[in-house]
């Protein structure tokens, strides 16, 4: 089944939507993993010793058969082999209930009992399906079904859940394990991350994964899951891979309460801090505004004199000048203050940032019943970039471009593609809504230009603010057919920056 968060840098979270490659053990640089090539290793049951016992009497009678044909004794000769024949009924018979005897063991022991949900799972269809486009030549799986999204879809109703324990099926709520076997599509909404990343384990050859999803229950509610599993290591084994889940649905909630309550903290913050400083700037604006106001009547008065004194309106005009000045000044040093902090440039993973929004936005992904396929590149450059504001750029692209396909039919697919162009890093987000508007297009980037109702148009202005502060540009792209492409370029280090 399936997963996660992964931020960058040195600090990991308790879960994991987004496996990178340093989670599993993989033999170092190998394009096709074991599996595709090895053959699988049957499976034994060991001999006991009853069974060496009746396979050397199974010999010595055959040896008297032989020689009581040669001694002409047909009728010895037949009731030898009726004896074999028995004999070899019985031990095949013994070999398949000591089989059912350890299926039995292990499912009471390992399977039922354990206070944790266990899925047996047939992913062979995708084992075959890799090990073809490997054997073809293509290596890097991610980008192959991100680039067709149907097939991805197609592949995952036909990897079937052969058996639940009985935690599984409490977990669910399911009336009984028939609720959960067969199709894992069943049990998986398209705004499931997630199964891209099972096929792009798979293809690296990974002894582990873990993921964490959001799966729906017979009645229809959702439930977020922390799941892991071993890999098989050869096609065989795709027919029966056994997947742990862990009910994280409670943990969850409680995050979204603990980021809702923050936010509300430092709204509240903001809110003060804005009275305050507002009453400061009112404080210090009028004084010179009002002094402004005195010298501009007086002046006035001056002028309109019968006998016009012009020295004293000049000298009255000479204060008013000075108190705008002083107004300017105040301007100036709020605008300062209000200003951005230097943001922490710092190089980053582009690839990584956009893995990371693609998690931000689940909760919109979950409304707009829509998924992210994430193609990027590997061995990209890094880019000199603050990661907090890159994932805010990369996190209203996507939305935009969910909220751009709203009113589309499912399946609502968002592409993210991040590639190295030259010396720029390039990330393309493209929806499949009905596109821009050509009267938009040319002031896009503008704010308070919007093509949403309602919208403010400030998203994409900060965007391009951001983007350009670090050398970068950010433009829509024109291509044939509905839908909309944004891309960002950054400059990697050491090349020069967008103009």
């Amino acid at each position: 089944m399936n997963d996660g968060i992964r931020s960058g840098g040195a600090g990991k979270e308790v879960f994991s939507l987004w496996p990178t490659p340093d989670d599993f053990d993989r033999s170092p640089g190998a394009a096709v993993p074991d599996w595709v090539v090895n053959r699988p290793a049957p499976d034994r049951l060991p001999v006991s010793r009853t069974e060496v016992a009746m396979v050397g009497a199974l010999g010595v009678m055959f040896l008297g058969g032989a020689l009581a044909l040669i001694a002409g004794e047909t009728q010895a000769f037949l009731w030898g082999a009726g004896a074999v024949i028995l004999l070899v009924g019985l031990m095949l018979s013994r070999r398949q209930r000591r089989a059912e005897a350890v299926e039995a063991h292990w499912r009471a022991t390992l399977f039922e009992r354990p206070g944790l949900s266990l899925w047996r799972e047939d992913w062979t269809a995708v084992g075959e399906a890799i090990r073809d486009l490997k054997l073809a030549g293509v290596h890097d799986i991610g980008a192959w079904y991100a680039a067709r999204p149907d097939e991805a879809r197609a592949l995952r109703r036909r990897v079937m859940v052969k058996d639940v324990n009985a935690f599984a099926v409490r977990m669910m709520g399911a009336g009984s394990k028939a609720d959960l076997i067969g199709p894992l599509d069943r049990l998986l909404p398209d705004s499931d991350q997630t199964f891209g990343q099972w096929l792009v384990a798979f293809g690296r050859g990974d002894a582990f994964y873990r993921s964490e999803t959001h799966i729906v229950r017979p009645d229809g509610s959702h439930l977020d899951c922390l799941f892991t599993a071993a890999l098989p290591t050869t096609l065989d084994g795709f027919r029966d891979i056994l997947v742990t889940a862990l009910d994280v649905t409670d943990y969850k909630r409680l995050q979204t309460r603990l980021v809702e309550a923050q936010t509300e903290a430092a709204r509240a913050s903001r809110i003060s801090t804005v009275g305050a400083l507002t009453a400061s700037i009112a404080h210090e604006v009028n004084t010179p505004l009002a002094s402004i106001l005195a010298n501009v009547q007086a002046a006035l008065r001056w002028l309109r004199r019968d006998a016009p004194n012009l020295p004293e309106a000049e000298q009255a005009l000479d204060r008013a000048v000075v108190d705008a000045s002083r107004t300017q000044e105040v301007v100036g040093r709020t605008r300062d203050f209000l200003s951005a902090s230097p943001p922490d440039v710092q190089p980053i993973d582009l690839a990584e940032t956009a893995r990371v929004a693609a998690i931000l936005i689940d909760r919109e992904l979950r409304l707009h019943d829509a998924s992210v396929h994430l193609d990027a590149a590997e061995d990209l450059p890094r880019v000199l970039a603050d990661p907090v504001q890159m994932q805010q750029v990369l996190v209203n692209l996507m939305v935009n471009g969910l909220q751009a396909m709203t009113a589309g039919p499912a399946p609502r697919d968002l592409n993210v593609q991040v590639r190295a162009v030259e010396d720029r890093v390039q990330i393309a987000v493209t929806d499949h809504g009905p596109g821009v508007a050509p009267h938009l297009r040319a002031h896009l980037f503008e704010p308070f230009i919007s093509g949403r109702p309602g919208g403010m148009g400030m998203g994409l202005a900060i965007c391009r603010n951001t983007v350009e502060a670090l050398g970068g540009r950010i433009w829509l792209e024109t291509r044939p057919g509905p839908g909309a492409t944004f891309v960002v370029s950054l400059p990697a280090p050491g090349s020069a920056p967008d103009a």
